[in-house]
């Protein structure tokens, strides 16, 4: 455990509790990003879009979102903005995205886990996975 927290630059409490701080920021992003890709989604199908667009367009609309808030407010890098940053968060959250369905996937078809269920317990894989390729990948 001591070599993980070393791993990620947390050497004291300080750190730690700035670690904590920023993870907990990332969340706030991650709860305002899912209610804008909700209301993109079922705002374009109640348009008459065909939902995989809209599923599209909800995830691009969020990513630019959670991209904005990310760079001002979490990771605090440069009100510039920059087109590497914004790819590399693009390219986190579509990887984080995959994973979050084959995982899913596993959950409710092979493991039997109530598809109800599956999406919250997700959570706590794609969490984590996301602050920390944004974190140590696309804001670096």
């Amino acid at each position: 455990m001591k070599k993980l927290l070393l791993h990620l630059g947390i050497v004291d409490r300080k750190t730690f509790f700035a670690f904590a701080a920023q993870f907990f920021k990332f969340g706030i992003v991650g709860l305002s990003n899912t209610l804008i890709a909700l209301a993109v989604y079922y705002g374009l199908t109640y348009l008459g879009l065909n939902y995989l667009i809209s599923y599209f367009i909800s995830f691009a609309v969020s990513v630019l979102n959670a991209y904005y808030w990310n760079n001002r407010y979490v990771f605090k890098k440069t009100s510039k903005g920059n087109l590497l940053p914004f790819a590399k968060a693009f390219l986190a959250y579509g990887s984080v995205f995959l994973i979050s369905l084959l995982t899913l996937y596993i959950m409710v078809g092979h493991l039997s886990i109530s598809e109800r269920l599956a999406p919250v317990l997700n959570l706590a894989i794609t969490i984590p996975l996301n602050f920390l390729l944004n974190k140590f990948w696309a804001f670096r």
